[in-house]
């Protein structure tokens, strides 16, 4: 199963570290679905940065829609996720800021599949339950360095 960051990442990274056969979970259609609807204009980007970037998000949700048939998120998938939550919190963090990362998680287990990911840390204290593979993070272009 591939995280989302790997579908918006998928021009960029090299193809030998993703599986041969690939799943996408209905909740990654979601966030890549909200992605160009997120796009707000800042003190330094102008309107024309603004559409390109809807631009962007909109072409990366239109290529999941066309390449993947999402996997549903179901009632198995929401009772891991109910596990996925108490695991977090026994691991000292907060599961509400990492709620779209557990659904993706819990529907990967559910479904027996390992997740891909280039932020492995969004899982950490769940090695237990999910086998994480970390893909390595490109170098993106477009990208502002992280402050």
């Amino acid at each position: 199963m591939l995280d989302t960051n790997i579908l918006i990442l998928r021009r960029w990274i090299d193809p030998a570290e993703l599986p041969d056969e690939m799943a996408i979970s209905a909740i990654t259609l979601a966030e890549l679905s909200a992605g160009p609807h997120e796009v707000r204009r800042n003190d330094e980007q102008d309107i024309y940065d603004e559409h390109a970037e809807r631009a962007r998000r909109l072409e990366i949700l239109q290529r999941a829609e066309s390449e993947f048939d999402p996997v549903p998120f179901e009632a198995e998938a929401a009772r891991i996720f109910g596990r996925l939550t108490a695991a977090v919190i026994g691991a000292g963090r907060k599961p509400r800021s990492r709620v779209v990362d557990l659904m993706i998680a819990a529907t990967a287990i559910a479904e027996g599949l390992p997740l891909f990911t280039t932020n492995p840390g969004d899982f950490a204290g769940l090695d237990a339950v999910v086998r994480v593979v970390a893909v390595t993070r490109p170098f993106v272009p477009h990208e502002r360095p992280a402050e």
